[in-house]
């Protein structure tokens, strides 16, 4: 199906989109722009101090700002955009992420087949989707960052909620599929980005490690911690394949889950 069908029949394609959004003046706009064909766009506002609000309410956008309880508590964000949501179909994209055209067509023609109650999205009524992560400007391709798949698209009946703090997971019905084209992933231009983020995470990490009753840090499991990461990123995925950038990312990954591990090390020995 070419595209200027599948735009012509979009206004019978019920597909709403769902971003969940803190302080991204910077990067929402161009989020927004890239899913500007879907029929619904929500943005869940998490407490933003800067112009997020303002950019999305402008573009058109269902704005939903979350109660203080659901902060840094992601799974509770998106289950409140799946609340608000009244598309047949959901999907969840992050501001920091972007459709190309040629994911757009894909799940245009997916979503039309959900037009006739006898069919439902094929064969699935889940979908992950491969991401393009760049990374202090560069393309990761290896690493362990690509394909990179994300469960994104959902038939709304099917979705039954998030769950999880951190690493947020899809409670569904039936089979999960799998797209060939992919979203745009601009994850971190900056160092100071991403050290602000894993002190943010780090925290969170740690305390759940703390409350499932990990074992005392010492240093054996430090070392084994920080080796496993290191031949995950740099031996299992070559990262260093990604040149300097690929090789500074995966060090840093090292670093951030050394700082989750130190911040359990905190807790145990402060308990």
């Amino acid at each position: 199906m070419k595209k200027t069908e599948n735009r012509k029949q979009k206004t019978e394609i019920n597909l709403s989109v769902i971003i969940i959004a803190k302080n991204e003046e910077e990067k929402l706009l161009d989020c927004l722009k890239s899913v500007k064909w879907v029929d619904e766009i929500i943005v869940v506002d998490n407490d933003s101090k800067d112009k997020t609000v303002e950019i999305a309410k402008k573009f058109g956008a269902k704005v939903y700002k979350a109660p203080d309880t659901l902060t840094l508590k992601y799974a509770d964000l998106r289950n409140l955009g799946l609340k608000k949501a009244t598309g047949k179909w959901v999907f969840y994209i992050d501001a920091d992420e972007r459709v190309t055209p040629e994911l757009e067509d894909e799940i245009l023609r997916l979503v039309s087949l959900a037009q006739d109650d006898k069919v439902v999205g094929g064969e699935h009524n889940a979908y992950a989707i491969p991401r393009r992560n760049i990374i202090l400007g560069r393309e990761m391709k290896h690493g362990g960052w690509w394909p990179d798949y994300v469960k994104r698209l959902f038939l709304r009946k099917s979705l039954e909620k998030w769950t999880g703090n951190v690493h947020e997971e899809p409670v569904y019905k039936g089979e999960m599929g799998h797209l060939k084209n992919h979203l745009v992933h601009i994850k971190h231009n900056k160092l100071e980005e991403m050290i602000t983020k894993t002190n943010k995470w780090s925290e969170i990490e740690a305390k759940l490690m703390f409350d499932a009753n990990h074992p005392k840090m010492n240093i054996v499991r430090f070392f084994t911690a920080m080796t496993r990461e290191f031949w995950l990123r740099m031996i299992k995925h070559k990262a260093f394949l990604d040149g300097s950038e690929g090789t500074v990312y995966a060090l840093y990954q090292v670093w951030s889950k050394f700082i989750s591990y130190a911040k359990l090390w905190e807790m145990q020995n402060n308990d």
